[in-house]
């Protein structure tokens, strides 16, 4: 058993930039709370790195999205799940936080049950809107759930899963605080150039397939505004690799790699095209007008629909909590690049459908806000006080 003179060890796993970016907020938020007394360990990227976190092992290895596209990577990521669960018993951590990533979390809570360490999970499963079963599945491993939506808890509270709204981590991620002016200058982007951000995803799979869609989109926007300047935020672990795919963009382009210019990176641009995810409420937080698309294997997707089924009638979230489309949407068949480049154009030379679009936004993110204090210091407070009740998880029958 862990030492109880020791202050407490939380073990953290994400998988993917955004969780790493979620979880590293929940670190700080944790250390604020508790001045400090608090221990950290488990599977993070360079976000939760820079609060201290060791990693287990590269989060790029388990950031993988696709019934095919996983295939290949089955054995590597089997492997990282049997070495998370191994860490974690030897640990003997006060709680494991896991964020997002639900596929490998899955096996390893299944590999924790023998355990008695509680079990908490930061975003829940879109059970809302397909595969609803999954409700039932948390329920039976998990001992809280926190949500980012305020309409999720009842989904699984139905099934006895304690399920706590703390907020959408969009809204403390800074994205509305870019300094737009100093990255044009910095970067030899004058007042004048049209700048579009292009946020093809943050796994090698996704930017893959919409990076050459995005490519000939802008060549059109190129031939109606000449002057255009595109820039890519991504991440460290892609930026040679979107560096490689900028080459051969039409005009100029700008790679960002780093966390720290990403959001001076999207208050800079006139408009945006990005993959469909968080990176849409980031662009809505900066007040840039932008356009969704995403295509996944076309295998991939008569799979799920045929096993799963897509209650959806968005994939937006702005449009989602506004039940009409605010965002415009390009995805599967629709993910082409000469409506994509139409639509660009129109944010860009209409100004009243970038005042509209702009003006919807708000009232979709201020469905997200908490009722107390930022999204990371009401998951924090959830966690502490799961640990200061003396939380211990029931053991599931098998």
């Amino acid at each position: 058993m862990a030492d109880p003179g020791k202050d407490p060890l939380i073990w953290l796993i994400a998988g993917e930039p955004s969780g790493d970016l979620i979880g590293a907020r929940l670190i700080a938020a944790l250390r604020e709370k508790t001045g400090g007394r608090i221990r950290i360990a488990g599977i993070g990227g360079e976000a939760m790195t820079a609060e201290g976190l060791v990693s287990l092992f590269p989060i790029s290895d388990i950031a993988v999205m696709g019934l095919i596209e996983i295939i290949p990577r089955i054995p590597l990521i089997k492997r990282r799940m049997r070495e998370t669960i191994a860490r974690i018993k030897q640990d003997e951590p006060a709680m494991v936080v896991s964020v997002d990533v639900p596929g490998f979390c899955y096996d390893v809570w299944k590999g924790l049950r023998s355990s008695d360490i509680p079990l908490v999970h930061y975003v829940a499963p879109t059970v809302w809107a397909w595969r609803p079963d999954r409700a039932k599945k948390f329920a039976a491993e998990l001992d809280h759930l926190m949500a980012l939506l305020p309409f999720e808890p009842p989904y699984f509270e139905r099934e006895g899963l304690d399920c706590t709204f703390v907020g959408h981590p969009v809204l403390e991620g800074g994205a509305g605080a870019g300094d737009g002016a100093g990255f044009r200058r910095k970067h030899g982007i004058s007042e004048s150039d049209t700048a579009i951000c292009v946020l093809p995803g943050s796994r090698r799979g996704e930017v893959k397939r919409l990076a050459g869609i995005f490519e000939q989109a802008a060549k059109s926007i190129v031939e109606r505004h000449p002057d255009t300047v595109f820039v890519f935020p991504t991440v460290s672990y892609l930026s040679e690799y979107v560096s490689g795919l900028a080459e051969r963009w039409p005009g100029k382009t700008v790679v960002v790699g780093s966390i720290a210019e990403k959001f001076d990176a999207i208050q800079a641009c006139n408009a945006a095209m990005a993959a469909s995810g968080t990176v849409s409420l980031e662009l809505a937080m900066a007040r840039v007008p932008h356009l969704i698309a995403y295509r996944m294997n076309g295998l991939t997707v008569m799979i799920v629909k045929t096993l799963y089924g897509m209650k959806q009638k968005y994939a937006n979230l702005v449009n989602i909590l506004l039940d009409r489309e605010v965002i415009p949407e390009f995805i599967q068949e629709r993910c082409r690049s000469d409506l994509i480049a139409g639509k660009v154009l129109e944010l860009l030379d209409d100004a009243a459908a970038r005042e509209a679009q702009i003006e919807s936004v708000d009232g979709a993110l201020a469905m997200l806000r908490p009722e107390n204090g930022s999204p990371s210091a009401s998951a924090a407070s959830v966690v502490l006080s799961l640990i200061d009740s003396g939380h211990q998880r029931d053991i599931k029958e098998k």
